[in-house]
């Protein structure tokens, strides 16, 4: 089964813990037990699994993931801004899917692990889109 969830993103560089936006979609189609895809269509943007817990962590990984690919004005592909460049590169470093086991329709987690969005190029409108497999 196929899902997409849809939301927009408030700021250049930004994350949202998708948790919540999974495990609904998971419960309004009774999923049970199974294997759940996310998969993230933009360049710009990217998945990662991780503690968001304390907001700080994300927080961190951001800072860290700017201070590799920092944002500059020589970049060959000016498509948008400089910011473009950099955020297809960022997007590159984190990947974008990521592949989570579904017990009892939710998706089975560590404790503080949560699904991250995580957003290079904002604000913008987003999508994920989902593939569900039944166990």
């Amino acid at each position: 089964m196929f899902y997409t969830i849809k939301f927009r993103t408030d700021a250049q560089h930004s994350w949202k813990n998708l948790n919540e936006d999974i495990n609904a979609v998971l419960a309004e189609n009774s999923i049970g037990d199974g294997i759940c895809c996310v998969f993230n269509p933009h360049s710009t943007a990217g998945l990662f699994i991780n503690s968001y817990m304390d907001p700080k962590t994300p927080d961190d990984i951001f800072d860290t993931i700017k201070s590799l690919v920092p944002m500059r004005v020589d970049f060959r592909h000016q498509f948008d801004t400089p910011s473009d460049a950099a955020a297809h590169i960022k997007s590159c470093l984190v990947g974008n899917s990521e592949t989570v086991f579904v017990e009892e329709g939710r998706l089975k987690l560590g404790g503080s692990q949560g699904i991250i969005f995580a957003e290079f190029d904002g604000p913008r409108d987003r999508e994920v889109w989902l593939k569900v497999i039944k166990a």
